[in-house]
């Protein structure tokens, strides 16, 4: 039997890694072996999430974390090349932006191992970003190009892929997939919405926690203030991330809106699906609001999601109080019916053709 493996660090990660686990237990044709670099520690990531969202326990857990990013990204490296000469795969598949992708790619590639890059070519156009840095140097070295979307295929075009021997595949976003999957049970699975006493409709949920965000006083204070002032029209939710919160601390800013511990999967899609309007500086978490019929208004200079800004689903506020505040004014009073398909159907079974095909 054909093998692969899955390098997988942070939580959206093995949510999207997820769908393809289970198309490949259902076809049973490729053996897939899960690394759990540790990037992200998640206190969720308990044998619980693993039963819960049906997937495969990995059969490595790496531990890194807490590093810097050379440190981190060479010490993951390090020991993703140690277990691909032990199992020696067809190929190694990576999911997004984070340093476990890079260092998964780097090890394969070193090794000739074939690379599958799931969420290739979105491009932020800003190489401050480690995740920028990251995406285009793992979808240099990919053998797969797994694109969601006409513009990261774009995107690759428009940088020369063209001309080097690469697959460059638009198989759509595998999250929408995980979203449509789990959507049927997260009720079942977290009260939250009821737990907080929230009213379907009458919250918005945020997220902050990006570090150009965080680790500016000034942009920090403006996008707090924003969130303040949103709150006194509609409750403003704050999944508290631990870089957040420290910065929170360091700078005393103490803004008057509810804050909640980070959630799981479950609890964080039966926010989205109660709650009235995103806003949020991640990049997930943008098209989750999507397809879970939300508003998002973006707390960032750019997004690599443009066609949810194109198509009138988000708006890019920066992190300018007014412009966050104007974008949640304008957005509670518009109506649209979420019904484009902009993110394609049946992803992971079309990956997982792509991977197979690529493998054989």
């Amino acid at each position: 039997m054909k093998k692969i493996v899955t390098i997988l660090g942070a939580r959206p990660q093995f949510v999207k890694g997820a769908v393809l686990s289970r198309i490949l237990q259902k076809h049973n044709e490729i053996e897939e072996i899960i690394v759990h670099t540790g990037q992200h520690f998640d206190a969720n990531m308990s044998a619980v999430f693993f039963e819960e969202m049906q997937i495969p326990k990995p059969k490595y857990n790496l531990n890194i974390n807490g590093l810097n990013h050379g440190a981190m990204t060479g010490q993951m490296l390090e020991k993703i090349e140690e277990i691909l000469l032990l199992e020696k795969p067809e190929a190694v598949v990576v999911y997004g932006d984070t340093n476990s992708t890079l260092a998964g790619a780097l090890a394969a590639k070193k090794l000739g191992v074939k690379v599958v890059h799931i969420e290739a070519g979105l491009r932020s156009f800003n190489m401050q970003m480690p995740e920028e840095v990251n995406r285009v140097l793992t979808d240099r070295i990919s053998n797969l190009l797994s694109c969601p979307t006409e513009i990261a295929v774009s995107n690759l075009k428009n940088e020369g892929f063209d001309g080097f021997d690469i697959q460059i595949e638009k198989h759509g976003d595998i999250m929408k997939d995980a979203v449509e999957f789990y959507s049927k049970v997260s009720e079942e699975k977290s009260s939250i919405v009821h737990d907080l006493g929230l009213v379907k409709n009458e919250f918005v949920l945020a997220t902050i926690h990006r570090q150009e965000n965080t680790d500016d006083k000034e942009k920090l204070s403006n996008i707090f203030s924003a969130l303040e002032t949103i709150h006194t029209t509609k409750k403003v939710v704050l999944t508290l991330h631990p870089r957040t919160k420290k910065m929170l601390e360091k700078y005393q800013l103490k803004p008057n809106i509810t804050f909640i511990d980070p959630v799981g999967y479950f609890s964080m899609l039966e926010l989205l699906k109660n709650c009235c309007m995103v806003v949020t500086d991640s990049g997930g978490l943008q098209k989750e609001a999507f397809f879970n019929k939300k508003f998002c208004v973006i707390a960032r200079e750019e997004t690599e999601w443009k066609e949810l800004v194109t198509n009138g689903y988000a708006t890019i506020a920066r992190t300018s109080t007014e412009n966050l505040v104007l974008s949640f004014n304008q957005f509670l009073t518009k109506n649209k019916s979420f019904t484009e398909n902009l993110y394609g159907t049946n992803v992971g079974e079309k990956i997982y053709q792509s991977i197979k095909n690529l493998i054989q």
